[in-house]
């Protein structure tokens, strides 16, 4: 069943890979729990104890409203086809923003996706697995283009006016810092 490991071996940073979806979960000490699904090949194993995943931007921020206040980051996998299995991987994240030094360096890690907004880099100290076996099986039907279209409609400045009116807070009134620190 269920095996715990304190780093990412090799054929789990294979599985990670082959994923097209992954739940980001986090949460402040007094506010809501945050779970958010993510695609579009945005995700990133850098060594066996760190991944860095791009935001693009969305209707909400609530991640990176946490992390900065709270660094504390799971990441779950689930296979929708072939053996199944959910993984879990627990660890601290900090936000990059692309004032940051370590934005050029690190975007260039994943293709062009329109509506950047931030990198969250996560150390990893506890990698977990379980079954699965109550997971479905889903077929993989491909990418949706509807956000990279609605971002690259809105164009740059757009897009910032949108972080100005959408995404400095998180539900709970948390600052995400995302104007001061993408200008």
């Amino acid at each position: 069943m269920g095996k715990r490991y304190s780093q990412i071996p090799d054929k789990l940073k294979q599985f990670i890979e082959e994923q097209k979806i992954f739940f980001v979960g986090t949460a402040t000490a007094d506010g809501r729990i945050n779970v958010s699904p993510k695609g579009m090949d945005s995700l990133r194993v850098l060594d066996a104890n760190r991944v860095l995943w791009l935001s693009v931007t969305g209707s909400g921020n609530e991640t990176s409203a946490h992390v900065q206040e709270n660094p504390r980051m799971t990441i779950m996998f689930a296979a929708l086809d072939g053996n199944p299995m959910i993984l879990r991987l627990y660890g601290s994240a900090r936000v990059i923003h692309k004032n940051d030094p370590d934005w050029k360096d690190k975007i260039t890690l994943f293709g062009s996706l329109p509506g950047a907004r931030q990198i969250f880099d996560m150390t990893v100290d506890l990698v977990q697995t379980s079954c699965g076996m109550g997971v479905p099986f889903y077929e993989y039907a491909g990418e949706r283009e509807q956000l990279n279209e609605w971002a690259n409609k809105k164009g740059e400045e757009g897009i910032k006016e949108y972080w100005r009116e959408k995404n400095q807070e998180s539900i709970d009134g948390k600052k995400t810092h995302i104007i001061e620190k993408n200008a």
